[in-house]
């Protein structure tokens, strides 16, 4: 394991301390009755997973934790994603113009294809307050394609409004579920173990995806999708 994934996993488990504490100041989505009809809307950029990582995520997590407590929402295979770069959070009316999404494509057409192919490395879940999250270390090129389009995008005049806990070392954070009801004791038991059993491959993400959508990626739009350069990637990373 590199230096790079032990910092990521320090704010990892800062992050856990806060929730359990109550203390954590990071956006989060509050829960609604109705996920898919959700009209809360966002502006930002995603990957959405090939078949080798759903398939393991729905057998080996949400299979099992769906029969146990099939009142959460839990993500479709299609709507299963990766957040590369918030720009702006949900909210209803949105608070992002046409222009602005004009501008971001413009951003991401630019900088995106300059960067190459990460791998995250999935290792643990993480059960927030509203939601149940997959969360992976990462090779630093993540840390780099963030803040460049942190800085291109406040350069072209729409910075990022979304409230994170750290400004570098940032990881990979994949929600699962979303709930509207306290979840069962039996069910945090249940996450806890498939925590600790958890094994998942490495995967590699290949393109960044700009879209507008509500929380659970329905009523989304795709304004764009970009490739990362395959070529300078090391793939003697993809082993922890």
């Amino acid at each position: 394991m590199s230096r790079h994934q032990q910092e990521q996993i320090k704010i990892i488990n800062e992050i856990e301390a806060q929730v359990k504490s109550n203390s954590l100041q990071a956006t989060a989505v509050l829960p609604v009755s109705n996920f898919d009809e959700d009209t809360r809307m966002c502006l930002t950029s995603v990957h959405f997973p090939d078949i080798s990582l759903i398939d393991q995520i729905y057998s080996s997590i949400i299979e099992p934790l769906n029969k146990l407590f099939p009142d959460a929402y839990y993500y479709s295979p299609s709507s299963l994603h990766l957040t590369i770069k918030n720009i702006r959070v949900i909210n209803d009316p949105p608070t992002f113009t046409d222009k602005e999404i004009d501008i971001a494509n413009d951003v991401f057409s630019r900088r995106i294809p300059i960067h190459k192919q990460f791998a995250i490395y999935p290792y643990r879940l993480l059960l927030f307050k509203n939601n149940l999250a997959l969360m992976s270390t990462s090779d630093e090129e993540l840390d780099s394609i963030i803040l460049d389009l942190s800085s291109a995008l406040t350069t072209a005049g729409i910075p990022d409004d979304k409230q994170y806990i750290n400004s570098r070392y940032f990881f990979s954070n994949m929600t699962l579920a979303r709930f509207s009801t306290i979840p069962s004791h039996e069910f945090k038991e249940k996450v806890e173990h498939l925590s600790s059993h958890l094994k998942l491959n490495p995967y590699i993400v290949d393109s960044v995806s700009l879209i507008t959508s509500n929380a659970v990626m329905k009523k989304r739009k795709e304004w764009g999708k970009w490739g990362l350069q395959a070529d300078h990637y090391n793939s003697s990373n993809s082993q922890k």
